[in-house]
C-alpha cells in the first residue's frame, strides 16, 4: 500500500484544481523505465504503477529563475523515491511509500520531509482486500481489488515527498542526468477502509495544501502537526472493481467501474462488514 492509483485528469485540469502557478510538465527528467511509458507521462492514466512518471505539485523556485520567489508548480516525477546519496536509481522501487509514523526517522525520507514535500493529484487509489473466507487456487486468501475515492468528488491530494538524484557519470547540466522522484506517505486506515487494508495514503484537505507545500516549514514539530491534522475520517467511498487492474498493462476508465456482483467471492463490504458473494 499504496501500490496503484489513478490520475485521470489532464495537466490543464490539474493546474486549475490544485491552484498551480506554473505548468512545468514539459520539462524533462530521466525516466527509470526501460520501455516508453504507456500512456505517455502527463496523459490520463487509470493504472499508475511504481516507476512511472506522474503529475506532482510542489513549491519551488523556477529552474530558469533561481532568484525568483517559490512558485506552486506541476511537474512529472518518477514514482519511487531515490535518495540523493543512492548509488543506483533502482532503489526507488522499494521506496514508493513512506510510513508517516517513521517519516522523520528514516534517512531516506527525513530531509525530504523537512523541506521537499509535495501533493500527488489522484482520482483515487486501488487496494487489494484479502478475503477472510475465500481462497485462490494456491490455497491463499483470495484478493479482491477495490477502488477508493473521495465521496464528495473534491480534488484528492495525497501527501508526498520528492527528491533529486544525479547520475555521477553524466554532466550536471544535462536534464537527463537527473531522476526527480517521489514517494506517497501512508498512514493507518480509517474505519471502514480498514476492512480493505490496514494502511491508506495520507490525504490532505485543500486548507492544508499551502502549509504542506511550504518549504519554509522545516521543523519536525511542524511536519508532525501537518500529518496529524490531515486525518479526517469518513471522506472516502470504496467499491470492488474487476481484476484486470492487477496487470500494469491494463488501463482506461473501465478499471474504476464496479465489478460484476457475480464475480465477487468472499468479499467484505467496507461499510457494513458483511461478507458478499458465494
Amino acid at each position: 500500500m499504496c501500490g496503484r492509483y489513478a490520475s485521470s485528469a489532464h495537466p490543464d485540469e490539474l493546474v486549475e484544481a490544485y491552484e498551480v502557478d506554473l505548468d512545468a510538465t514539459d520539462q524533462v527528467s530521466r525516466s527509470v523505465l526501460k520501455n516508453p511509458q504507456q500512456p505517455p507521462a502527463g496523459e490520463p492514466d487509470h493504472n499508475l504503477a511504481p516507476s512511472k512518471q506522474a503529475p506532482v505539485v510542489l513549491t519551488r523556485r523556477p529552474r530558469e529563475e533561481p532568484e525568483a520567489p517559490p512558485l506552486r508548480q506541476l511537474r512529472l516525477l518518477t514514482w519511487g523515491l531515490v535518495p540523493s546519496w543512492a548509488t543506483d536509481p533502482s532503489v526507488g522501487a522499494r521506496m514508493t511509500n513512506a510510513r508517516v509514523e517513521t517519516l522523520l526517522d528514516k534517512p531516506a525520507f527525513a530531509k525530504a520531509a523537512a523541506s521537499r514535500r509535495c501533493l500527488v493529484p489522484a482520482t483515487g487509489w486501488y487496494e487489494w482486500q484479502a478475503s477472510p473466507v475465500a481462497t485462490d487456487a494456491k490455497g491463499k486468501p483470495r484478493k479482491q481489488p477495490f477502488f477508493v475515492s473521495r465521496a464528495d468528488e473534491a480534488p484528492l491530494a495525497l501527501a508526498g515527498l520528492y527528491e533529486f538524484w544525479r547520475d555521477p557519470a553524466s554532466p550536471a547540466e544535462d536534464p537527463l542526468s537527473w531522476v526527480v522522484s517521489f514517494t506517497i506517505v501512508t498512514t493507518a486506515a480509517e474505519p471502514g477502509l480498514d476492512r480493505i487494508h490496514d494502511r491508506q495514503p495520507l490525504a490532505l484537505e485543500p486548507a492544508q495544501w499551502s502549509d504542506w507545500l511550504d518549504p519554509a516549514l522545516t521543523s519536525p514539530d511542524d511536519v508532525r502537526s501537518l500529518t496529524e491534522a490531515a486525518q479526517v475520517p469518513g471522506r472516502f467511498r470504496a467499491w470492488p472493481v474487476g481484476r484486470a487492474v492487477g496487470s500494469p498493462r491494463s488501463n482506461g476508465p473501465t478499471l474504476m467501474e464496479p465489478a460484476d456482483p457475480a464475480e465477487l467471492e468472499g468479499v467484505v463490504d467496507p461499510g457494513t462488514g458483511e461478507v458478499v458473494g458465494p
